[in-house]
């Protein structure tokens, strides 16, 4: 008889995937510990700043794009500044684009829509290529905000800032397999054996000789 067993389980397909770990990011940051868990606050060059949790969406090319929010952070009586910084991620963990604005009340700058190539942790030049990203942003964005002739320091700096999330950001960058149901596995089992059991092909040959007599084992 022939048993067959449907097994439907979630096991790791062989197509790999691209994702942020949201974790890691908001760790490198202080932790997500403001406005609800949903942001982090931190201290740099002097000003404070927050981010908030990227907001990540798919690509159709199976990677993803991610937008981040940055506050710089003015005090009581002064209206916070704003910053999106937006990064589009291939399904092999490459940075394609990298785009920022700021919002300094009233004031849009944004910068270029900067482009790149290269794999996460791959060799240097794909690395490389990343971080010069993030330098030819921050570029792009200091020389247009030295246009405005702001002074501020919070403001002076929110480029570096933006500039380190984008480090953080890639670094956390994840590969790995997406979970993803299978198709039923058939599997079968092996039929119950009927009547006697003979012994296995090339078992030795027992001859048993009357009592007293010597017993010969033929092999």
């Amino acid at each position: 008889m022939i048993r067959i067993a449907l097994v439907l389980s979630l096991v790791s397909s062989l197509h790999g995937g691209v994702t942020l770990d949201i974790d890691a990011f908001g760790k490198s940051l202080g932790g997500w510990k403001s406005k609800g868990k949903q942001a982090c606050d931190y201290d740099l060059s002097g000003a404070a700043y927050r981010t908030f949790k990227p907001e990540i969406t798919p690509t159709p090319d199976g990677g993803i794009f991610a937008s981040v929010r940055i506050d710089n952070r003015r005090g009581w009586l002064a209206s916070d500044d704003h910053a999106i910084l937006e990064v589009t991620i291939d399904k092999n963990g490459s940075i394609v684009t990298a785009q920022s604005n700021l919002a300094l009340q009233g004031r849009t700058i944004s910068s270029d829509v900067i482009r790149t190539g290269g794999t996460v942790g791959g060799a240097v030049p794909g690395v490389g290529a990343a971080v010069k990203v993030g330098a030819d942003l921050t570029a792009d964005l200091s020389s247009k905000l030295l246009r405005e002739k702001v002074v501020e320091p919070g403001r002076v700096n929110f480029p570096a800032a933006v500039r380190h999330n984008y480090n953080l950001l890639f670094q956390a960058i994840r590969q790995g397999p997406d979970l993803a149901p299978q198709a039923a596995v058939e599997e079968k089992q092996d039929e119950p054996v009927q009547g006697p059991v003979l012994p296995a092909t090339g078992a030795a040959k027992l001859d048993v000789k009357p009592q007293g007599q010597t017993i010969e084992i033929k092999k």
